[in-house]
């Protein structure tokens, strides 16, 4: 996770919101991702799908069967259709989303029968220092928009 942190890291570089993800098989990192939806104008753009097309451009494969991801937030509804879709194995996820997760954390889709692939979930690895970098960087935010 600490790896996906350093991605997320990467993300402020831009003035995006903090999120990391890496993408494991056998143990070596073959996809890397951060945010980049908002220099890149493209919606699409989250962490998660920035480090599954990585991977799967390594692997020559839109399948990532036996690999992990480590994401620094719980994956949206979009991510979690790409990672089901990717056939990702495991999916390690650090700070819960209230607003947008799709693991539990708004709505919970992981474990509905009816989607053709499911895959395990491990929350909470480092949550402490993910959440503080979310919250310090929207706090950021805040104190930069003028008063009126």
């Amino acid at each position: 996770m600490s790896l996906a942190i350093d991605m997320a890291k990467k993300s402020l570089e831009f003035d995006e919101v903090p999120v990391g993800a890496i993408v494991v098989k056998n143990n070596e990192v073959i996809g890397r991702g951060y945010n980049s939806n908002l220099n890149s104008n493209d919606p699409t753009a989250h962490a998660e799908i920035n480090a599954i097309k990585e991977a799967s451009k390594f692997l020559n494969n839109y399948r990532l069967p036996n690999c992990s991801l480590y994401v620094t937030l719980e994956p949206c509804i979009m991510c979690l259709g790409a990672i089901f879709h990717a056939r990702i194995s495991h999916v390690f996820f650090s700070a819960n989303d209230l607003k947008t997760g799709a693991c539990g954390g708004f709505i919970n889709l992981i474990n509905n029968r009816g989607l053709n692939h499911h895959c395990e979930f491990s929350s909470g690895l480092l949550s402490n220092q993910t959440s503080t970098l979310l919250t310090n960087f929207f706090k950021s935010k805040r104190q930069k928009k003028p008063q009126n």
